[in-house]
């Protein structure tokens, strides 16, 4: 059964709705920000101001979605009102709650309950809204920007700064993924691209590919970059070792519906 809200709005619609809402929003901030750079003086100012716009968005609709969504919040807060005295004429939501030792109710097990409730209910459409939408929740807005990057299927190239140990053989990986994908998405951080490509890797958002010889100049400018250069002095001889990465089809299926510059 879905916990539905007193206005009878579920809250995977909810969801839905606030990243529509959030995704037209950073998308003219975004469009907005691009405009004061290319128009006004002072456009590492007005760059600034749009970061900010663009955290508070991400923000929100992260804690939005941490209190609609998250099926260990709702159990927890299922559990609670349980304990809570009840108020005549209230009508409490209806959440699974799977007793424990004491009559207390566990929330790890009561959260799967909440899940497997969800998906009584659930079609295509709203699954897959539900699926983005935790996804979207777990990414960091530099995140978001390199995926915005890597949207139009370019490939970027990636560096492993890895241990030479003997003749042909490799020791530990002292800098894994590194990649100019994200000065090219101009991230606030910089030196946690490898991290970001590394999570995007794990969320199935992009995909891990071979050298491809036609970005050769690229991948020496990114061998000059201050994270790979700080990589080879943790290392007596420096290996390289080239990849590239481009969005997986999972990730632009996630990108056309997360799009901001539509809808």
């Amino acid at each position: 059964m879905n916990a539905e809200r007193p206005n009878g709005r579920g809250t995977g619609d909810e969801v839905a709705d606030l990243a529509r809402r959030a995704g037209q929003l950073a998308g003219w901030a975004a469009r907005t920000g691009f405009a004061l750079g290319r128009r006004l003086p002072g456009v590492e100012t007005a760059e600034r101001g749009v970061r900010q716009v663009e955290r508070q968005l991400l923000a929100e609709l992260r804690r939005r979605l941490d209190e609609v969504d998250d099926p260990y919040h709702a159990a927890l807060t299922a559990a609670s009102a349980m304990n809570r005295p009840a108020v005549p004429g209230k009508v409490e939501a209806a959440v699974t709650i799977v007793p424990a030792r004491d009559n207390h109710a566990e929330p790890l097990r009561a959260a799967m309950a909440e899940l497997l409730n969800h998906s009584i209910g659930f079609g295509r459409e709203r699954a897959r809204e539900y699926f983005y939408a935790i996804i979207l929740r777990q990414l960091t807005p530099d995140e978001a920007r390199i995926l915005s990057a890597l949207s139009d299927g370019s490939p970027f190239p990636v560096v492993d700064v890895v241990e030479r140990t003997g003749i042909g053989s490799s020791g530990r990986v002292a800098l894994r993924n590194a990649s100019t994908v994200g000065k090219s998405a101009g991230v606030s951080l910089p030196d946690q691209v490898p991290g970001y490509v590394t999570r995007l890797i794990g969320l199935g958002l992009v995909d891990l590919d071979e050298e491809v010889p036609s970005l050769e100049t690229q991948y020496e400018i990114l061998l000059t970059d201050e994270t790979v250069r700080d990589a080879e002095k943790h290392v007596k001889r420096a290996k390289y070792v080239r990849r590239t990465i481009h969005i997986s089809r999972l990730g632009a299926q996630f990108w056309q519906a997360c799009d901001p510059s539509f809808g």
